[in-house]
């Protein structure tokens, strides 16, 4: 595929002319906003209606080379673009955001580490073994079939379209629309789930809101909290440090470009290590059996440890007052609103058509398993203010961090538990690993190698590991609770 730097300008034009009328359709339409809908999700399912499998099948273009409504090119282009873009996304994750020492990490959000790690592990492990059990046999499936649901559901629409060549590469094309609808399905049933949780949990006593505000209420607050910040970054104290980055961005010159130019050296840092990797894999075990495992790493979660480098730098020589968190996060927002866009545009109907059984029966299991995590788990792992800490867990294990944030904001509208800052210091040690980072990346080409069951078992351990941890480190701090009809209540 080739394409000329008009094509793909034309391409990029038109993404942001669909950005423009899909902000305008949420602002009128209160049913999207209440889905919590973002703009990217809405513009891209307006492309994909207006594309080859919707449109395309009803109404001759008047194109020589058409797919849908538009030029073939414009196609391609936009196919191409999910596999860059989500180098900057990740890129961008940590460059100005203070990175703290793991103790105070660990002191602050150990608990939902471990019901977050839990959950993400378990992802793993219940499509593993869906996949062996009975997509395989009964379906005909790839078994890479049960890693969907943690890179859908954990990772989000830009983890989905970000390894739509590694899918390729390994022979399982289809997968890269699967995961791209199980990453709708969570963001939808995230937001529907987790908001008739919190209003039984308030009227078990769980809870308690304040009655003078409607769930509504905190929707709408919530949403306006996070307007802008439709990405993965996580949620720390800057954000309440407005003004601070306000000041950065004006002791700057060109913000904009000094931010960029930091993203493109995290980026480079990263693909000079993955060379690196690969080559040195190559020389050494791939020469001798054929083992690849690093071949069919995509860049971006090593582009993420590209900008954590970048960062100790900026730390190390005292820049922090050059570079904004604010301006970093809406490179990483337009990016990423680019990519879902583009991702679903180009997303096959006819795949999802194909597969719908067994796409019903991961995104059944993957809700199961969040919500065991949330009802069981959560209430005998984190010591206080469980339900308030354990909703944005199952958030954003069913969508993105911004789900995660949205529940705890109608959960804890003022922020009481402390839940925002446990969950931003989470994010550190949980996002280079899984819901998009190393393992994640690995987890195809791991299951490639070494088979499903291999994987399974691997996952099940970990996932035992940080379940027993929890229960015996922090589970023995657990005050004892009154038993409600939930089965644990908040102290």
């Amino acid at each position: 595929m080739t394409m000329t730097v008009g094509e793909l300008f034309i391409a990029l034009v038109l993404i942001s002319l669909v950005l423009l009328a899909s902000n305008a359709i949420r602002n009128v339409t209160p049913w999207l906003r209440r889905l919590f809908l973002p703009s990217s999700v809405i513009g891209g399912a307006i492309l994909l209606l207006l594309g080859p499998e919707v449109a395309g099948r009803a109404v001759t273009a008047p194109f020589e080379e058409a797919a849908g409504l538009f030029p073939e090119y414009v196609f391609e282009s936009w196919a191409a673009l999910p596999g860059l873009l989500i180098n900057v996304v990740f890129a961008a994750l940590f460059i100005g955001r203070p990175i703290p020492g793991l103790r105070t990490i660990w002191m602050r959000a150990g608990p939902q580490v471990v019901v977050g790690q839990t959950m993400a592990w378990g992802q793993y492990v219940v499509g593993l073994s869906l996949a062996l059990i009975i997509l395989a046999p009964v379906f005909g499936m790839n078994p890479m079939a049960g890693a969907l649901i943690e890179i859908g559901f954990e990772g989000g629409h830009g983890t989905a379209a970000g390894m739509a060549d590694t899918f390729a590469e390994l022979g399982f094309e289809e997968g890269a629309d699967l995961a791209l609808g199980l990453a709708t399905v969570g963001i939808v049933s995230g937001v529907l789930i987790g908001t008739l949780m919190i209003n039984i949990a308030a009227r078990r006593g769980v809870i308690h809101l304040d009655k003078t505000r409607k769930t509504s209420d905190a929707l709408d607050e919530a949403q306006a909290m996070s307007q802008g910040e439709e990405n993965e970054l996580p949620p720390t104290e800057e954000y309440s440090e407005f003004k601070k980055d306000l000041a950065q961005e004006e002791e700057t010159a060109d913000p904009l470009s000094l931010h960029i130019g930091l993203v493109g050296i995290a980026i480079a840092i990263g693909w000079l290590i993955l060379t690196a990797l690969q080559w040195i894999e190559q020389q050494t075990w791939a020469a001798n059996d054929g083992l690849e495992i690093l071949a069919h790493v995509p860049l971006f979660p090593i582009a993420m440890i590209g900008g954590v480098i970048v960062q100790l730098c900026v730390t190390r020589f005292g820049l922090e007052p050059h570079v904004s968190s604010r301006t970093m996060a809406r490179i990483a927002g337009t990016a990423l609103d680019f990519t879902i866009v583009a991702a679903l545009a180009t997303l096959s109907l006819t795949a999802l058509g194909e597969h719908f059984i067994p796409f019903l029966l991961l995104a059944l299991a993957g809700i199961g398993w969040s919500l065991f995590v949330l009802i069981v788990i959560a209430p005998r792992v984190i010591p206080e203010n469980w339900f308030e800490r354990g909703i944005g867990d199952f958030g954003q294990s069913m969508g993105v961090t911004v789900t995660g944030l949205l529940l705890m904001r109608m959960a804890d509208p003022k922020n009481r538990s402390g839940a925002f800052e446990s969950f931003g210091y989470k994010q550190l040690m949980f996002e280079p690993v899984v819901g998009g980072g190393l393992f994640t990346a690995a987890s195809l080409p791991l299951i490639a190698q070494f088979g499903a069951p291999a994987v399974l078992v691997f996952t099940l351990i970990l996932t035992l590991a940080w379940l027993i941890f929890g229960l015996l480190y922090f589970g023995r701090l657990v005050p004892e609770r009154g038993r409600g009809r939930w089965g644990v209540k908040s102290s």
